[in-house]
C-alpha cells in the first residue's frame, strides 16, 4: 500500500515534466517573440529622441526664422522637418509632401540667399532601421495567430500540455505490467469474482468463446453500497487479464461546453480499440447515466448527450473488437433502462457488504505489512464490526498503526483495533469536551436509559459498550452488537430498536422531570424507522402492506423526481401510524426502566465512577438486578 505522499509527489513531478517539455519545444519561439518585443520599444523609444520633440512649428513660423538668420541646420526626412536653431532648440514641422523644401520656403518669402547660410541634410527613408519598425508592428499579431493555431491542431500534447483539447478523453490508463491488483488482493465477494473471472478469461483467450458463437457481455455494471470494492475489483480483472485499464469517473465526462462530453466518450473508446484487449472502467457511472428525461433543456443538455454518445458506441462495438466496458455505481436504481438492456451493461455484478468470515479475510489481507501485537485477535475484530465495508475495515487498520505510532510504539495492539472500531463509527474522543457535573449525570442517565432497555427487551441486540466520553457529535455513546449475521430483520426487532432509541429520552424525562437536546438524532433515528416500517415495508396493520415510499422517501406514484401524488387522507393516515408507533415504544421504554429503576441507577453510578464500562463490566452490574445478559451461544459462533 502506497504511502500518501507519493501520489503527490507523482503528481507534481509529472507537472513539472509538462512545463519542463513546453519550454524544451517552444522556448524558442518565446524568447524570440520577447526579443523582439524589447529591440521594437527600445528602437521605438530612440526614433522618438530623434525625430519627435515637444515644439512643433508650422512652415510659416520656418520661413519667418529662416528670413531672421537665426536658423542653422534643417534635417529632411521625407515630409518632416527637423529644424535646429543658433541657440541650440529644435523645432519640428512638415512641409509639402510634393515641392522640394526650397520651393515650399520661396512660397513663403525665402530668397536662394536667405536660403544658402542654412545646412541643409536630407535624408532618406530607407534602410533596415526604417523598414524594421515599420514592418515588426505587423509580426506581433501574425506570431500571435502562429501560436494559436499550432495550440488548436495538438502540436502541444505531445508535450504534457492540453490548454485547448477539451474534447480529450480525460482516462488514466494503467499499464498491464504496472497493474499488480488481483483477485488475491480482495476478500469476500467469491460470488461476484466467478462472474468476473468469464470476462478474464474472454480477454485472456477469446477465440475460444468465438469459436462456439458466444458473445461475451459488452459492459458489467458492479453495484454495491459505498466503501464495497466496485473499482478494486475492477483494477483487479484488469490486472487478471493484464489489459489495459482506462480509468475515469462519469463527472470527468461533463463540462459546461456543449458536446465536450461527447467528445471525450468518442475519444476514449477511439483510445481503447486502439489498445485492444483492454477494460474502460466509468467509476460513478449515475453521474452521467440517470434516467433522460428528468433534467433541463427538454432532453438536450449536456449530460443527456454524453450518455447518448455512450449508447452509440457501446452499440457498435464488433463481437470480436475485445474491449469490455466496466461501470460502478451506488444508485443502480436511478439508471437510465437503455444502459441496462442486454447488449449494454446486460451483466449486473452485486457487491454486498463483507460477513464476519468475510471481514476476518479483509483485515488479514490490510495487516500484512502491519507489525502486530502477539495479543491481537483479528476474528474478535471481525465480530465486533458487523455493517462495515472493506474501506471501513481498510481505515480501521490504517487508524489503529496511526494510534500505535503516535503513543511510540512499534507494534499494534488490540487496544488499538478496538479503539479504532468506535473511531471509525463514531468519531474521535473529544477529551476537551468537558461536561458540567449536571450534564455528565444527565449523560450517565441517558445512556443508562438506552443500555437497560437493550438488555431487557428480547428482540433488542446486547450491549458491548457504555461510555459518557464524548466522539465524535455525540457526549455519549452506547454500543450494541447483533448476536448473529442477519440479512433480515423483522417488525418486532425494529419495535425494540426504536424503544431503545427512545431510552434516553424517557430516562432524563423520568429523573430530571426534564428534557434536554441530547436525544435529538435518537428521536431523528426512531422516527425515520417508524416511517420507514408504515411506507416502504408492509409492516403497519393499518396502512397494510403497500409501499407507499422509495428508498430515498420519495412517493413511487409521483410522476416528478419528488413527486407525491396520495391522498392527503393517506397521509394523514401515515402520520398517526408513525405517531402510534412512536407513542407504544415511548411506554414500553418508559415501563422498562420504571421495573429497573435500580440497575438504571447503578449503571449511571457506575458511568460517573468510570466514564466507560465493557460488556464484562456491564453485565457484571445489570447480573446484580436480575436482568440476564445475552450472550453468544456455541453454534452462532460457529
Amino acid at each position: 500500500m502506497t504511502t500518501p505522499k507519493k501520489p503527490e509527489k507523482n503528481n507534481k513531478k509529472n507537472k513539472n515534466t509538462g512545463i519542463m517539455r513546453f519550454f524544451q519545444k517552444f522556448g524558442g519561439v518565446v524568447l524570440i517573440f520577447v526579443g523582439l518585443l524589447a529591440l521594437y520599444t527600445l528602437l521605438s523609444d530612440q526614433e522618438k529622441s530623434l525625430f519627435s520633440r515637444p515644439e512643433q512649428a508650422t512652415i510659416s513660423e520656418v520661413a519667418q526664422a529662416v528670413i531672421d538668420g537665426s536658423v542653422q541646420s534643417i534635417v529632411v526626412r521625407g515630409d518632416k522637418l527637423e529644424i535646429i536653431l543658433d541657440d541650440e532648440s529644435v523645432l519640428q514641422s512638415k512641409k509639402e509632401v510634393e515641392s522640394s523644401l526650397s520651393t515650399t520656403l520661396a512660397n513663403y518669402g525665402v530668397t536662394p540667399e536667405q536660403l544658402s547660410v542654412v545646412n541643409i541634410d536630407v535624408r532618406s527613408e530607407s534602410g533596415f532601421l526604417y523598414w524594421f519598425l515599420n514592418i515588426l508592428p505587423m509580426l506581433f499579431p501574425l506570431l500571435f495567430i502562429l501560436l494559436f493555431f499550432w495550440f488548436i491542431s495538438g502540436q502541444l500534447k505531445g508535450g504534457g500540455m492540453k490548454a485547448f483539447s477539451f474534447g480529450d478523453s480525460k482516462a488514466r490508463v494503467t499499464d498491464p505490467e504496472k497493474q499488480r491488483i488481483t483477485f488475491d488482493d480482495i476478500a469476500g465477494n467469491k460470488e461476484a469474482k466467478q462472474e468476473l473471472l468469464e470476462v478474464v478469461d474472454f480477454l485472456r483467450n477469446p477465440k475460444k468463446f468465438l469459436a462456439i458463437g458466444a458473445e461475451i457481455p459488452k459492459g458489467v455494471l458492479l453495484m454495491g453500497s459505498p466503501g464495497t470494492g466496485k473499482t478494486l475489483m475492477a483494477r483487479a480483472v484488469a490486472g487478471e487479464a493484464k489489459v489495459p485499464f482506462f480509468h475515469l469517473s462519469g463527472s470527468e465526462f461533463v463540462e459546461m461546453f456543449v458536446g465536450v462530453g461527447a467528445s471525450r466518450v468518442r475519444d476514449l473508446f477511439d483510445q481503447a480499440k486502439k489498445a485492444s484487449p483492454a477494460i474502460i472502467f466509468i467509476d460513478e457511472i449515475d453521474a452521467v447515466g440517470r434516467a433522460r428525461g428528468t433534467g433541463t433543456g427538454g432532453g438536450n443538455d449536456e449530460r443527456e448527450q454524453t450518455l447518448n454518445q455512450i449508447l452509440v458506441e457501446m452499440d457498435g462495438f464488433e463481437a470480436n473488437e475485445k474491449v469490455i466496458v466496466m461501470a460502478a455505481t451506488n444508485r443502480g436504481d436511478v439508471l437510465d433502462p437503455a444502459l441496462l438492456r442486454p447488449g449494454r451493461f446486460d451483466r449486473r455484478v452485486m457487491l454486498d457488504l463483507p460477513d464476519r468470515k468475510d471481514r476476518l479475510a479483509i483485515l488479514e489481507i490490510h495487516a500484512r505489512k502491519k507489525p502486530l501485537h502477539d495479543d491481537v485477535d483479528l476474528t474478535v475484530i471481525a465480530e465486533r464490526t458487523p455493517g462495515f465495508s472493506g474501506a471501513d475495515l481498510q481505515s480501521l487498520m490504517n487508524e489503529s498503526a496511526i494510534l500505535a505510532a503516535r503513543e511510540d510504539r512499534t507494534t499494534i495492539s488490540q487496544w488499538d483495533l478496538v479503539r479504532s472500531i468506535e473511531k471509525v463509527m463514531i468519531g474521535p474522543e473529544r477529551q476537551s469536551h468537558l461536561h458540567t457535573d449536571h450534564e455528565r449525570r444527565v449523560v450517565a442517565y441517558h445512556e443508562a436509559g438506552h443500555a437497560i432497555i437493550a438488555s431487557v427487551l428480547p428482540h433488542a441486540d446486547p450491549v458491548h459498550k457504555v461510555s459518557i466520553v464524548a466522539r465524535g457529535r455525540a457526549g455519549g455513546y452506547t454500543l450494541k452488537l447483533p448476536l448473529e449475521e442477519k440479512k433480515l430483520q423483522t417488525k418486532k426487532e425494529f419495535l425494540d430498536d426504536i424503544a431503545m432509541s427512545l431510552g434516553g429520552y424517557v430516562a432524563e424525562k423520568m429523573i430530571f422531570d426534564d428534557v434536554t437536546t441530547g436525544p435529538s438524532n435518537d428521536l431523528q433515528v426512531s422516527t425515520r424507522l417508524a416511517r420507514s416500517m408504515v411506507t416502504r415495508w408492509g409492516m403497519s396493520d393499518t396502512i397494510g402492506p403497500i409501499a407507499l415510499e422509495g428508498d430515498e422517501g420519495r412517493a413511487l406514484f409521483g410522476s416528478g423526481v419528488y413527486g407525491n401524488e396520495h391522498s392527503d387522507k393517506v397521509q394523514a393516515d401515515i402520520d398517526a401510524e408513525v405517531s402510534r408507533i412512536i407513542k407504544d415504544a415511548l411506554a414500553l421504554a418508559e415501563q422498562t426502566l420504571v421495573t429497573h429503576k435500580d440497575a438504571l441507577d447503578a449503571v449511571a453510578q457506575g458511568l460517573l465512577d468510570q466514564e466507560t464500562l465493557e460488556q464484562d463490566d456491564y453485565d457484571t452490574i445489570i447480573r446484580k438486578f436480575g436482568i440476564i445478559p445475552k450472550k453468544k451461544t456455541a453454534e452462532s459462533i460457529a
